[in-house]
């Protein structure tokens, strides 16, 4: 991929390695199709994995657990379980109507986009496994305590009223036939899959690549070093503010977050970064409106930006 990268800007379009235009679109080339050829490998592979365990599954595993205990599974599930705008209005009344308590159905929305195999997979090859393994591990900590902490405000009454009454739904995303498919029919479900999300988040990824090759290429050396490095104190909280109102997962941001630590910001604060636009996008908080009355997704968004304000602190300690 380096090599038609380098052949593509620098012999068929003609510009230079030293120019900065070059510079800046041999690295969205190269990041573009290495992020698009990960994906699929990963998604695909996962997808496979994912049939042998649909969501009702993991209603039914949830159900009945108590608090803290089912904390920690509904964040390990998180990790396993697709969480996306055509199941997360279906899947949180499934859970609630299950009597599942809501602080634990508040820890798996957080860990599912959050912590996931995708996040796992590109940290893993973009910075190594001492890294990913830290942001999994620091990622569900986050979702477990977080669910926990809300979980004890006993806040149920701020679940919208119809929730409680509403039919119990699938989610609509083909995983929960009740026969067990063939192996070839997990494959075709995994296809279809794989390529379904494609449709849906390449573009973003083709804009967040832009942005990492923007700054690559034309972003001064120091001037992100300077604004946002390790000792600058306001440098986690402004990253996870200005993380949230964008919307991306996590193979749109991380991306991005490479390159603001190429570019000398601390680990810390691009991955405090790149957890708030995948586990605080406005967008999503918008979907969850549909079954949070506002209170709770202020109280929702409070609990877990501190979190990872925290964690990224942490980072940055460590690292």
């Amino acid at each position: 991929m380096q090599w038609f990268a380098d052949w593509l800007v620098y012999y068929v379009i003609g510009l230079t390695p030293q120019e900065t235009l070059g510079a800046a679109l041999n690295f969205f080339v190269y990041d573009t199709l290495k992020i698009f050829l990960l994906l699929t490998v990963i998604m695909f592979a996962v997808a496979v994995i994912r049939s042998y365990f649909p969501a009702e599954r993991a209603r039914k595993l949830l159900g009945g657990k108590k608090t803290f205990l089912g904390n920690i599974i509904a964040a390990l599930l998180g990790i396993v379980t697709p969480f996306c705008s055509c199941s997360a209005v279906p899947l949180f009344i499934g859970f609630v109507e299950a009597g599942i308590p809501l602080g634990v159905t508040l820890t798996f929305l957080i860990s599912s986009p959050m912590v996931n195999e995708v996040a796992l997979g590109l940290l893993w090859i973009m910075f190594g496994w001492k890294i990913a393994l830290l942001y999994i591990s620091t990622g569900l900590v986050v979702a477990i305590a977080g669910g926990w902490v809300i979980g004890r405000m006993k806040m149920e009454y701020l679940i919208e009223d119809y929730i409680l009454q509403a039919a119990q739904s699938s989610c609509g995303c083909g995983c929960e036939d009740a026969a067990k498919p063939l192996f070839a029919e997990r494959l075709s479900y995994a296809r279809e899959y794989t390529l379904e999300i494609l449709r849906k988040i390449w573009p973003y990824i083709i804009v967040a690549v832009g942005i990492g090759a923007f700054v690559h290429g034309y972003a001064p050396e120091d001037f992100l070093a300077k604004y946002a490095g390790k000792d600058i104190w306001y440098a986690v909280p402004l990253a996870v503010l200005l993380g949230i109102p964008l919307y991306a997962n996590c193979a749109g941001a991380l991306p991005i977050a490479a390159v603001l630590i190429e570019k000398g910001v601390s680990m810390g604060t691009a991955l405090a970064f790149m957890m708030s636009v995948t586990a605080l996008s406005l967008p999503e908080m918008i979907i969850l409106r549909r079954v949070m009355k506002p209170k709770l997704i202020a109280v929702f968004v409070s609990i877990v930006g501190i979190a990872i304000i925290c964690t990224g602190y942490l980072f940055n300690m460590i690292l």
